[in-house]
Protein backbone atom coordinates (compact mmCIF):
# COMPACT_ATOMS: atom_id res chain seq x y z
CA UNK A 1 0.00 0.00 0.00
CA UNK A 2 2.87 2.56 0.49
CA UNK A 3 4.21 1.62 -2.51
CA UNK A 4 1.06 2.37 -4.38
CA UNK A 5 0.85 6.12 -2.37
CA UNK A 6 4.22 7.12 -3.54
CA UNK A 7 3.95 6.13 -7.05
CA UNK A 8 0.39 8.37 -6.47
CA UNK A 9 1.83 11.04 -5.02
CA UNK A 10 5.17 11.75 -7.27
CA UNK A 11 2.59 11.21 -10.30
CA UNK A 12 0.08 13.87 -9.21
CA UNK A 13 3.18 16.13 -8.94
CA UNK A 14 4.19 15.34 -12.53
CA UNK A 15 1.15 15.38 -14.39
CA UNK A 16 0.34 18.78 -12.58
CA UNK A 17 3.61 20.44 -13.61
CA UNK A 18 3.08 18.85 -17.38
CA UNK A 19 -0.31 20.50 -17.47
CA UNK A 20 1.25 24.06 -16.07
CA UNK A 21 4.14 23.73 -18.72
CA UNK A 22 1.59 22.94 -21.49
CA UNK A 23 -0.91 25.73 -20.54
CA UNK A 24 1.87 28.15 -20.25
CA UNK A 25 4.03 26.91 -23.43
CA UNK A 26 1.57 25.21 -26.24
CA UNK A 27 -0.58 28.06 -27.45
CA UNK A 28 -2.89 28.17 -30.10
CA UNK A 29 -0.98 30.10 -33.31
CA UNK A 30 2.21 27.96 -32.43
CA UNK A 31 1.26 24.28 -34.50
CA UNK A 32 4.40 22.63 -32.15
CA UNK A 33 3.88 21.60 -28.71
CA UNK A 34 6.35 23.18 -27.25
CA UNK A 35 5.58 22.51 -23.40
CA UNK A 36 5.15 18.52 -24.23
CA UNK A 37 8.01 18.56 -26.28
CA UNK A 38 10.00 20.14 -23.27
CA UNK A 39 8.16 17.41 -20.35
CA UNK A 40 9.24 14.42 -22.70
CA UNK A 41 12.97 15.97 -22.99
CA UNK A 42 13.13 16.55 -19.51
CA UNK A 43 11.63 13.82 -18.51
CA UNK A 44 14.02 11.81 -20.22
CA UNK A 45 16.39 13.35 -19.03
CA UNK A 46 14.95 13.50 -15.25
CA UNK A 47 14.59 9.52 -15.57
CA UNK A 48 18.11 8.80 -16.81
CA UNK A 49 19.41 10.35 -13.72
CA UNK A 50 17.30 9.14 -11.47
CA UNK A 51 17.66 5.40 -12.40
CA UNK A 52 21.64 6.16 -13.46
CA UNK A 53 21.97 7.33 -9.88
CA UNK A 54 19.98 4.57 -8.42
CA UNK A 55 22.23 2.23 -9.93
CA UNK A 56 25.69 4.12 -9.92
CA UNK A 57 26.02 4.05 -6.32
CA UNK A 58 22.97 3.12 -4.45
CA UNK A 59 22.31 6.49 -3.15
CA UNK A 60 18.39 6.10 -4.11
CA UNK A 61 15.86 3.92 -1.54
CA UNK A 62 13.34 1.86 -3.62
CA UNK A 63 10.73 4.12 -2.03
CA UNK A 64 12.70 6.90 -3.31
CA UNK A 65 12.94 5.52 -6.92
CA UNK A 66 9.19 4.81 -7.07
CA UNK A 67 8.37 8.18 -5.92
CA UNK A 68 10.78 10.24 -8.84
CA UNK A 69 11.12 7.70 -11.44
CA UNK A 70 7.86 5.81 -11.54
CA UNK A 71 5.73 8.55 -9.68
CA UNK A 72 6.96 12.13 -10.66
CA UNK A 73 8.24 10.80 -14.35
CA UNK A 74 5.59 8.75 -14.85
CA UNK A 75 3.08 11.28 -14.04
CA UNK A 76 5.08 13.88 -16.12
CA UNK A 77 5.55 12.31 -19.33
CA UNK A 78 5.29 8.51 -19.85
CA UNK A 79 7.64 8.94 -22.80
CA UNK A 80 10.77 8.94 -20.37
CA UNK A 81 10.12 5.70 -19.14
CA UNK A 82 9.71 4.24 -22.91
CA UNK A 83 13.24 6.26 -23.91
CA UNK A 84 14.96 4.13 -20.68
CA UNK A 85 13.37 1.34 -21.54
CA UNK A 86 14.55 1.03 -24.91
CA UNK A 87 17.93 2.43 -23.93
CA UNK A 88 18.08 -0.45 -21.55
CA UNK A 89 17.12 -2.69 -24.89
CA UNK A 90 20.17 -1.49 -26.83
CA UNK A 91 22.37 -1.81 -23.49
CA UNK A 92 21.59 -5.17 -23.86
CA UNK A 93 22.54 -5.66 -27.54
CA UNK A 94 18.44 -6.78 -28.15
CA UNK A 95 17.99 -5.20 -31.17
CA UNK A 96 15.49 -7.17 -32.36
CA UNK A 97 13.08 -6.10 -29.28
CA UNK A 98 14.59 -1.83 -29.20
CA UNK A 99 13.35 -2.27 -33.20
CA UNK A 100 9.79 -4.52 -32.62
CA UNK A 101 8.82 -2.01 -28.87
CA UNK A 102 9.66 1.26 -30.70
CA UNK A 103 7.60 0.24 -34.39
CA UNK A 104 4.75 -1.30 -32.22
CA UNK A 105 4.55 1.46 -29.80
CA UNK A 106 4.10 4.25 -32.38
CA UNK A 107 1.67 2.12 -34.97
CA UNK A 108 -0.39 1.11 -31.92
CA UNK A 109 -0.14 4.34 -30.46
CA UNK A 110 -0.83 5.94 -32.92
CA UNK A 111 -4.20 3.58 -33.98
CA UNK A 112 -5.28 3.90 -30.11
CA UNK A 113 -5.23 8.07 -30.62
CA UNK A 114 -7.39 7.22 -34.00
CA UNK A 115 -9.30 4.79 -32.47
CA UNK A 116 -10.05 6.39 -29.12
CA UNK A 117 -11.17 9.96 -30.88
CA UNK A 118 -13.09 7.57 -33.97
CA UNK A 119 -15.27 5.99 -30.65
CA UNK A 120 -16.34 9.34 -29.16
CA UNK A 121 -18.69 9.99 -32.87
CA UNK A 122 -20.90 6.74 -31.00
CA UNK A 123 -21.20 8.55 -27.28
Amino acid sequence: MKQILLVFIGGGFGSVLRFVLGKVLNNSQSQFPLGTFIANVLGCLLIGFILGLAARNNTLTQNHTLILATGFCGGFTTFSTFAYENHLFLKSGDFSSFAIYIITSFIVGFLAVFGGMFLTKFI
